[in-house]
């Protein structure tokens, strides 16, 4: 029953944390956000913004490998695995929210049309809906634990992942990560900070996605690579055959 509360109590701690980190790059109804607070000097802000990034990058890129999650099971139970990754790295997302430096100046664009300024913003909320729907299609809740602690509490056994394309993974092989690119990307204003923050969680992604479709080729074989051929990574392009399969991230 404790593994049941600690993934409950993990997974409300990231609900919070996720929903003011997309209040807190698109400056919506929070109290800080990427372009608010003290001015420092530009060195302080760049230093510590780059650690911030840094540091979520590592933490998410070495504990999401398989080898990781061989040598950590050995240490924690099985099934608060995924919740103990959901903890750690909901740990560093919101130490970078808090410890976040802004960097207003100079200002790269500012779209001042209504009409422009309003299809940004629709593009920004687009990126996010496209990140949540796809969580759903693979499993919203294994994805952050709460399948695994159930399970385990239940003495019953995860499904081995299934093969499949639903919806957007017919098109794209990372809809998650093409919704955070357009939630970071898509804004009227975009500062120096939010350029920065933009940039380096692009290059983060890029390198996320090599390290894990690694381990997808490794988990699935062919079936994952006639699955790459067939379908862009983050942009749709036309395929070069029929299929119905995708690999459940």
């Amino acid at each position: 029953m404790f593994g049941v509360l600690y993934g409950v109590a993990v997974y409300v701690f990231f609900l919070a944390t996720f929903t003011y980190a997309i209040g807190f790059v698109g400056g919506v109804a929070v109290p800080k956000d990427i372009d608010s607070g003290s001015a420092v000097p530009l060195a302080e802000a760049l230093v510590v913004n780059l650690l911030l990034l840094g540091l979520f990058a590592v933490q998410h890129s070495v504990m999401a490998r398989r080898g990781f999650k061989r040598w950590w099971t050995r240490i924690v139970p099985e099934p608060v695995e995924r919740s103990s990754f959901v903890l750690a790295a909901t740990v560093v997302l919101a130490l970078l929210l808090w410890q976040w430096r802004p960097i207003a100046q100079p200002v790269v664009w500012s779209v001042a049309d209504p009409a422009g300024r309003f299809a940004l913003q629709a593009v920004f909320w687009l990126g996010w809906a496209m990140l949540l729907i796809s969580t759903c299609l693979i499993n919203h809740f294994e994805l952050f634990g709460l399948r695994q602690v159930l399970a385990g509490w239940r003495g019953h056994e995860i499904p081995a992942p299934v093969f499949r394309t639903p919806l957007f993974y017919r098109h794209v092989r990372h809809p998650i990560y093409l919704g955070f690119l357009l939630g970071f990307w898509a804004t009227p204003v975009m500062t120096a900070g939010h350029l920065l923050f933009a940039v380096a969680t692009t290059g983060y992604i890029l390198i996320g996605i090599w390290f894990e479709e690694r381990d997808l080729v490794a988990q699935f074989g062919d079936r994952y690579r006639v699955y790459r051929e067939q379908v862009g990574m983050l942009l749709p392009w036309p395929r070069k055959g029929s299929g119905r399969d995708a690999a459940e991230h």
